[in-house]
């Protein structure tokens, strides 16, 4: 059961994932683990696992698809955040139109979100990085340390402080991303959520989740927000 958020205005609300959704890793999210794990004598899972490894908060993908023992995790997870710092952000790059998508949305009164597991100091600087930091009233991550309580709340607690920070209503808002972990954070705040298809979801994840629509490019991504959030009169990608 959803709570009620409390409202003293209503707009409308476009809450974006981020890695997978509007930024595009070129590896550096995966390569980067392949690292940290090699820089600890750990052996490195492949490709496809370390894949399915974006998006989730970062420990629990260590602990639970690459075995790391947990009295390595936050040794790996610091070598990681290192060389992402120095590498990584320079290496990723926005998804082709998503620039153009978030200028549209907010010089038409649409107030934008990030409601992402990365760390938040990181999730800052990335979207500093690539200058699209000036399209978002908030950015919202995990905190720096995941063994705190609020990173133990996932996707749903994040997806709720962005909801409350910009006093969103579950009608007039929506939720974007590429994994089942977006989907469910917006269906724990009442949400309907549009799946991107250039993310990381592995082959038919999106056909178990109920999504208000799946998209492929930038362009269906603008239109089917339009009709999620009511301001078109019917669907042009589903």
């Amino acid at each position: 059961m959803c709570e009620t958020v409390p409202v003293t205005d209503s707009p409308a609300l476009a809450i974006f994932d981020l890695d997978g959704t509007l930024i595009d890793p070129a590896g550096s999210i995966t390569g980067g683990i392949a690292f940290a794990l090699q820089a600890h004598g750990l052996p490195v899972p492949d490709g496809e696992t370390l894949s399915s490894m974006v998006g989730p908060p970062l420990l629990e993908s260590l602990h639970r698809l690459a075995d790391v023992p947990e009295e390595t995790l936050s040794a790996v997870v610091h070598t990681y955040r290192q060389r992402y710092i120095s590498h990584g952000m320079a290496e990723s790059r926005p998804y082709p139109g998503i620039p153009e998508l978030l200028g549209r949305l907010r010089a038409e009164g649409v107030h934008l979100a990030v409601a992402t597991q990365k760390p938040q100091n990181l999730a800052d600087r990335l979207l500093r990085t690539h200058g699209l930091d000036v399209h978002f009233h908030s950015i919202h991550g995990a905190p720096d340390d995941e063994t705190l309580p609020p990173a133990q709340d996932g996707k749903a607690g994040i997806v709720r402080a962005a909801l409350m920070t910009n006093h969103g209503r579950a009608e007039r808002s929506v939720m974007i991303g590429d994994r089942r972990h977006d989907a469910a954070g917006a269906a724990a705040n009442g949400l309907p959520c549009i799946g991107v298809r250039w993310g990381f979801a592995p082959a038919g994840e999106f056909a178990s989740l109920d999504l208000a629509a799946a998209v492929g490019d930038a362009d269906e991504l603008g239109r089917a927000i339009d009709v999620v959030l009511h301001r078109a009169p019917e669907a042009a990608a589903c």
